[in-house]
């Protein structure tokens, strides 16, 4: 069952918004801990590297957000 999805579904079922919880949920907490080592780490290429993996996290949380906004709409 390779199955990708283009679209959201019309009908989110109450398993699918626990999966979507539980995706948004670690992605931020991941982004969270990111953010506060940069307060941590003193070399720029390693800040860099974190400062990618917060912006990867973050993106990862709106794409879950916009998938709960906008739906089907935007199509």
């Amino acid at each position: 069952m390779d199955k990708e999805y283009k679209k959201a579904p019309e009908i989110f079922t109450t398993k699918d918004l626990d999966y979507l919880k539980d995706i948004f949920g670690w992605h931020h907490t991941a982004y969270k801990v990111m953010m506060d080592a940069l307060n941590y780490v003193e070399d720029e290429k390693v800040n860099k590297v974190i400062s990618d993996c917060a912006e990867l996290f973050n993106d990862n949380m709106q794409f879950v957000i916009h998938i709960l906004k906008d739906g089907n709409q935007n199509e």
